[in-house]
């Protein structure tokens, strides 16, 4: 079985049936996938939606700060497709305001514990340097604190 690897997006060991479940060709041919941020991390669903809400609860109006960025609860629960979703405020520089966008959070694998994080503007946007960058830095330091939190939890 093809098995494809991008190590900046992390996705390894990503098998291509995965793949086409995951971005059917429709939604790849819209403006708003290549616009959105991807990471797949080795962390199981329930414990990555368990340590958001907690790290929510402790920040002030229920709001998550990430760098300069926000996640603004509550997380969504979607009990039919099994998944979560939850609002973020996407910071692009100092003179502009947050870009609103949603952090979609689904079960990849279940044998295999990975969780997928999504983040999608809700708006047509300009695509820019910093708007790139910023939604790079975002789901990269949030993905990092994920797995940190569950390794001092296994440990």
């Amino acid at each position: 079985m093809a098995r494809f690897m991008d190590v900046h997006n992390r996705f390894v060991g990503v098998t291509a049936e995965q793949l086409r479940k995951a971005y059917p060709p429709e939604r790849m041919s819209s403006a708003g996938y290549w616009l959105s941020f991807a990471r797949i991390i080795d962390v199981p669903f329930e414990t990555c939606v368990a340590t958001l809400e907690s790290w929510q609860r402790t920040g002030p109006d229920g709001e998550l700060r990430i760098g300069q960025s926000l996640l603004c609860g509550p997380i969504e629960h979607d009990r039919r497709y099994g998944t979560c979703r939850i609002e973020a405020g996407l910071a692009r520089g100092p003179l502009r305001p947050p870009l609103r966008m949603r952090l979609d959070i689904d079960p990849w694998s279940t044998s295999l514990s990975r969780t997928a994080l999504e983040l999608v503007p809700y708006q047509l946007i300009r695509p820019t340097a910093a708007y790139f960058r910023s939604g790079h830095l975002l789901l990269d330091s949030l993905t990092c604190s994920l797995r940190q939190r569950t390794c001092r939890r296994s440990a």
